[in-house]
């Protein structure tokens, strides 16, 4: 029997999502010098509000971790979907800062599960050696989606305001909600994929659902199960790594558009051209990086050389956002500015690591954490860029997003160690952990 192919439809499906859940991230960024000027927020303030969705976003991605596990992804993804969506939407009668900002703390919270639902849906749908492709087109959605969606949300913005932004992009996610719930299944509740299918995602190390859920007694959540997944120094290293390509991504998804327009003069509609060059770089770059490391490992290159070189190259790539420093002509500063977000791309398969490293019983707890500590610098790079800029000298700003970059490469090489699964079933049994 030929195998289906619906895992690749299930693929597009999590794609879609993707876009969805970086467009409202980002549309406050194309929205913010206007929301700066009415309400006449200092660059402190704003970068204030830009950490406001990840405050929320970090709080909840341990819980979020934990429901994954047990809560099937059709259903928490619909919720959590429509419940970030509708809170979009309401962002478009914001009032002042307040409001504002316990606005994005809403959505933040409700948009925590995404990602661990994503790796669980891949690692139940695909076999090993297809997963970083799997994981490298979804990861792709948030810079495709953006690249297109800049030019058309400025666009947007410019005809109906910042607020009439805000519903349109609220309103598109509450709709696709109810169609992620109508088409979205797991793998052995599918009507259409067939048993051959099954065993190419099984004999392939596909998780499959009922591996991850499993078909005996349920394992309730243990302290020790979280103590477990902190004790180890590889998964230190992509824990830091994680945090790295996450703090050149915050800058792209928050301060990027009102850079080009405030402190570098380029025009509203202008800068949404402008700023959708390093989004088709950056969705080139995890292509290339998901791509080429299953082709090295099909090829019979170690895992430790396909799947942490592309990492290891992207996250070094982005430090070249220091180019901007020294150059004064729109496309010279949008070329290293493209140069860095395609290494943030390169670098993007990391969620690989999640799968491949940590405990099979602990994957998502492992994912929870992993996100956690990444999405830490969505709290701490807007905050931080906010008061490098608040002289009005966006220099400093870039060295600190480069040495991000940097660190990150570092923790690969020299933490993260032999790629190959952690075997461990509980702390308690493991005297010769690594610390």
């Amino acid at each position: 029997m030929k195998p289906t192919k619906i895992r690749h439809q299930m693929l597009f499906l999590i794609f879609v999502n993707v876009v969805i859940n970086y467009m409202d991230r980002s549309n406050l960024a194309v929205a913010a010098s206007d929301i700066g000027k009415e309400f006449k927020f200092s660059s402190v303030q704003m970068g204030l509000i830009f950490s406001a969705f990840s405050w929320t976003y970090l709080l909840f991605q341990i819980p979020g971790g934990i429901l994954v596990k047990h809560i099937s992804p059709r259903i928490l993804y619909a919720v959590s979907l429509i419940s970030w969506s509708f809170a979009t939407l309401i962002q478009g009668f914001a009032k002042g800062f307040a409001t504002l900002f316990g606005l994005r703390m809403i959505t933040g919270a409700f948009e925590a599960p995404a990602f661990p639902i994503n790796n669980r849906v891949v690692s139940a749908w695909f076999p090993e050696n297809e997963r970083a492709s799997a994981i490298g087109i979804y990861t792709s959605g948030q810079f495709l989606g953006l690249a297109f969606l800049m030019p058309i949300l400025s666009k947007i913005q410019a005809y109906v305001g910042w607020k009439g932004l805000f519903v349109v992009t609220g309103l598109i996610g509450v709709i696709w909600g109810f169609v992620w719930y109508f088409f979205y299944r797991d793998p052995m509740k599918h009507t259409k994929v067939n048993k051959a299918e099954l065993e190419v995602i099984e004999s392939g190390g596909g998780l499959l659902d009922r591996t991850l859920t499993g078909t005996g007694p349920k394992r309730s959540f243990r302290w020790s199960d979280l103590r477990e997944v902190l004790s180890y120094r590889k998964l230190w290293g992509i824990y830091i790594g994680q945090f790295a390509v996450n703090s050149t991504l915050w800058f792209f998804l928050t301060w990027f558009p009102k850079y080009l327009v405030d402190y570098r003069g380029m025009g509203f509609i202008q800068s949404g051209y402008w700023a959708s060059i390093p989004y088709l770089a950056a969705f080139l770059g995890v292509l290339c990086s998901g791509f080429l490391s299953d082709y090295l490992i099909r090829k019979g290159i170690s895992a430790a050389k396909a799947r942490k070189r592309p990492i290891i190259i992207g996250l070094l790539i982005s430090v070249l956002i220091l180019g901007a420093n020294y150059v004064n002509a729109p496309s010279l500063v949008i070329l290293f500015m493209s140069l860095s977000f395609f290494g943030v791309g390169f670098a993007s398969i990391t969620w690989i690591f999640v799968s491949t490293l940590a405990p099979k019983h602990l994957i998502d707890i492992t994912g929870g954490v992993f996100n956690f500590i990444g999405q830490s610098s969505g709290i701490i790079v807007p905050i931080a860029i906010g008061f490098l800029a608040s002289g009005g000298n966006f220099a400093p700003a870039l060295i600190f997003v480069a040495s991000l970059g940097l660190l990150g490469a570092c923790s690969y090489l020299f933490l993260v160690g032999n790629v190959e699964r952690i075997k461990s079933n509980d702390i308690a049994e493991l005297p010769n952990s690594e610390i």
